[in-house]
């Protein structure tokens, strides 16, 4: 115990003097320097924890409270270990009030950047979906189209069919008219073949019949007595 508290005792002359060193330069600081009590106030204030200035002053209230009440009742003894605690969380505090701004921000920064992702991501998805439905909306009048296509080639074929016999029956016409062409023509053919055989032979009894003196002397009387007739009637 005798040694703990020669210890102190021989601690508490560095630490008053490490704690007046930076008091003296702070204040040297604060001398060149010269902040205005607003600014000092508002930086202050701003190094407590809290979001807002009423929070802050309960803080403070309730701090600067327990503090009288723990001193009052010598349950808080004020000696440089309190100190050096003090000094760490004030500069704990200031620490994170300091670094909460920029944290603060880089952690705004990375949820914009993941939800920008997330909603570039969600709106291909939509965009893709929204796709598929309007190309299924459109694939809906399939079967209909299929049916009127089914339809028309069944129309088209009967269509085909139909020219297809319409052709055979043409060409088929086309064959008998021209055999029957040819008949008439061989029959024509044969007919004044006929007549110029009978014509020829009926020349050829003629001329025969002229040769012969006896049809000669007989057109000849005939042909003197139709003169006498004639004379007679007067008809010359």
């Amino acid at each position: 115990m005798l040694a703990r508290t020669a210890a102190r005792s021989a601690l508490r002359p560095a630490v008053r003097s490490a704690v007046v060193a930076p008091s003296s330069l702070r204040f040297a600081s604060s001398a060149s320097e010269k902040p205005a009590p607003a600014v000092k106030a508002n930086a202050l204030i701003d190094a407590l924890p809290g979001n807002s200035l009423v929070s802050k002053t309960g803080i403070i209230t309730a701090t600067t409270a327990v503090a009288a009440a723990g001193i009052s009742s010598e349950l808080f003894v004020l000696n440089e270990e309190v100190v050096i605690l003090g000094s760490f969380v004030i500069f704990v505090g200031y620490v994170a009030s300091a670094v909460r701004g920029p944290y603060t921000e880089w952690a705004n920064g990375q949820i914009d950047k993941i939800r920008g992702i997330l909603n570039s991501a969600r709106a291909t998805h939509t965009q893709a979906v929204q796709g598929r439905i309007d190309s299924v909306g459109e694939m809906k009048d399939v079967e209909a189209l299929t049916k009127q296509l089914f339809e028309l080639s069944k129309q088209t074929a009967q269509l085909e069919h139909e020219t297809f016999t319409l052709k055979q029956q043409i060409a088929l016409t086309s064959d008998i008219k021209s055999v029957l062409d040819s008949w008439v023509r061989h029959e024509a053919q044969v007919r004044e073949q006929e007549q110029r055989d009978l014509v020829r032979t009926v020349l050829e009894n003629v001329q025969k019949s002229l040769n012969d003196k006896k049809l000669q002397k007989d057109i000849l009387v005939a042909a003197v007595a139709d003169v006498e007739a004639l004379v007679k009637s007067k008809a010359i």
